[in-house]
């Protein structure tokens, strides 16, 4: 596993092929760290499938509206949904979207982001200053590089569970 900086903002994803370390960005976009790390220790991302993955381009999850779609999975649902919590004023910034960078999922309005997140397989420098960048992968980038493909996959990986880095240290 990656050297943790600051545990506290840190999360640790584990799929099916193993652990992926994201570095979060509290100094740039303070209050979407503090929903995903509240989603995180709430245990809302647990479970919750990646709805929308597009090779060359980002793996989409965090519909945790949708999370319980594992017996009856519809496609058309998947994606669709946030969390109870409001939405979120967007928090744009000079951070490129580099591979492995994250970013806050939303509609057309920039105020939209609310649970779903993306983690990028290759640089997408359109996205930025249009999209919230709020970390980065600092390891296990091989593990998202195989979560299984499509607008959605057909049998959707999804994250088994969803930690904060302090808390499993605790």
């Amino acid at each position: 596993m990656a050297d943790i900086k600051d545990p506290e903002n840190t999360l640790i994803i584990t799929l099916k092929d193993g652990e992926v370390v994201l570095e979060l960005l509290p100094d740039v976009a303070p209050r979407h760290v503090e929903r995903v790390k509240q989603l995180a220790r709430d245990g809302q991302y647990d479970n919750v499938a990646f709805h929308r993955v597009i090779d060359g381009f980002m793996a989409q999850t965090g519909d945790v509206a949708n999370a319980n779609m594992e017996k009856d999975y519809n496609p058309r649902r998947a994606g669709t949904g946030g969390s109870s919590l409001p939405d979120l004023p967007a928090e744009f910034s000079k951070v490129p979207f580099d591979r492995g960078a994250l970013g806050m999922a939303r509609s057309n309005d920039p105020d939209s982001a609310n649970s779903q997140f993306f983690i990028m397989f290759d640089e997408g420098h359109f996205l930025n200053g249009q999209y919230t960048n709020f970390g980065r992968v600092v390891s296990g980038m091989e593990h998202v590089d195989a979560i299984t493909k499509g607008e959605p996959p057909a049998s959707p990986d999804r994250m088994i569970t969803v930690r904060v880095a302090a808390d499993v240290a605790a």
